[in-house]
């Protein structure tokens, strides 16, 4: 029951509350309308503004919200507009927080794995691809989620993933080869053992044809293989992210190692991607065999120490092990050898 004055006061805070969101999407709106090359600098000094003014959830909403409308459409976004909305949430990913990159990451692979699952006419698809592909170029998202996309595209390989390959291999495929050439020389073994047992089943063996030479081509380096491939564009942005990022470095530091798997199940595991990010699900190692590993690290400990720690709620036994370990250790050189092993 809630008595009818609080009520009131809660209408009237959920009004306020509105109101203020409500404004908040018309400043962001604004500035993303107004957004291109040569007023960034002075767009992401703003909305650098709006988060230190405003609650950091209200802001990953908004932007993310409208990021998704502008760039999320039935027909092809030009790349241009793509690659300067993909470089403002680079910029705030690194001069503001993680958190900023990491919101909008996630938002956009869900949505992309559920359009995937839609079948849907429209070019959605090709437009989430592109902003996952230049979240990587910019240094968002490390190459982990480009390789478990492509797996998955992979081992679906119907003519519309092939289609999804061939533009994402476009976009990203020799950031790929210099990141990890291990693993795009598997995957490109991979593709090619699909093709050849997939391939009676196409009509249109040309797709499937040029697929495999753009992975050849990607494998030996060779540029002038792939049509349209221009990285000038990318090079030239990605000049301008370090002149505006404060922070020194390339931003490699913030790239973000998550895998597809941890961002679609994100509700149900915890966001461990996110410093700080509370979870109050279900324990999420229920393994035995891991607990009764963890529980020989504490060694010996007297049983005063463990009812201090149950008393103090250490409810897992790595927490209790910690506990344990700072609790019994001689000084501090001690607990760091025993917390290391």
């Amino acid at each position: 029951y809630v008595p009818p004055q609080i009520r009131k006061a809660q209408e009237i805070l959920d009004d306020k509350k509105r109101e203020e969101l409500g404004r908040l999407k018309k400043m962001v709106n604004g500035l993303i309308n107004r957004l291109s090359e040569p007023n960034l600098s002075s767009i992401s000094g703003q909305m650098e503004e709006l988060y230190m003014a405003n609650s950091r959830k209200d802001m990953n909403d908004t932007l993310t919200d409208i990021l998704m409308n502008a760039c999320v459409t039935a027909v092809a976004m030009p790349m241009r507009l793509m690659m300067e909305h993909v470089l403002l949430v680079s910029i705030l990913h690194q001069n503001v927080g993680i958190e900023v990159g990491a919101h909008f990451l996630e938002a956009v692979v869900k949505k992309f794995d559920e359009v995937c699952k839609s079948d849907a006419e429209g070019k959605e698809c090709e437009n989430l691809l592109a902003l996952i592909a230049h979240l990587y170029n910019f240094h968002v998202v490390h190459c982990l989620l480009i390789f478990d996309i492509l797996k998955k595209l992979v081992s679906t390989f119907t003519e519309k993933e092939i289609e999804l390959i061939l533009f994402l291999l476009k976009n990203v495929g020799f950031s790929l080869r210099k990141d990890d050439a291990l693993a795009l020389k598997e995957l490109i073994a991979e593709a090619q053992r699909k093709a050849s047992t997939a391939g009676k089943k196409f009509q249109d063996q040309t797709r499937v044809r040029f697929m495999l030479e753009t992975m050849l081509a990607l494998r030996n380096n060779d540029m002038r293989k792939i049509p349209g491939y221009d990285p000038e564009p990318v090079e030239r942005l990605r000049k301008l992210q370090r002149a505006l990022v404060h922070s020194s470095g390339s931003g490699k530091d913030a790239q973000l190692r998550v895998s597809l798997e941890s961002l679609l199940s994100a509700d149900q595991v915890g966001r461990w991607w996110i410093v700080g990010s509370s979870w109050s699900g279900a324990p999420m190692i229920s393994d035995t065999k891991s607990q009764a590993q963890q529980k020989l690290h504490v060694g010996k400990v007297s049983a005063k120490i463990m009812e201090l720690a149950r008393k103090l709620r250490m409810n897992t036994d790595i927490r209790r092990s910690i506990f344990c370990v700072l609790m019994s250790s001689e000084d501090f050189m001690d607990a760091f050898e025993k917390l290391l092993k």
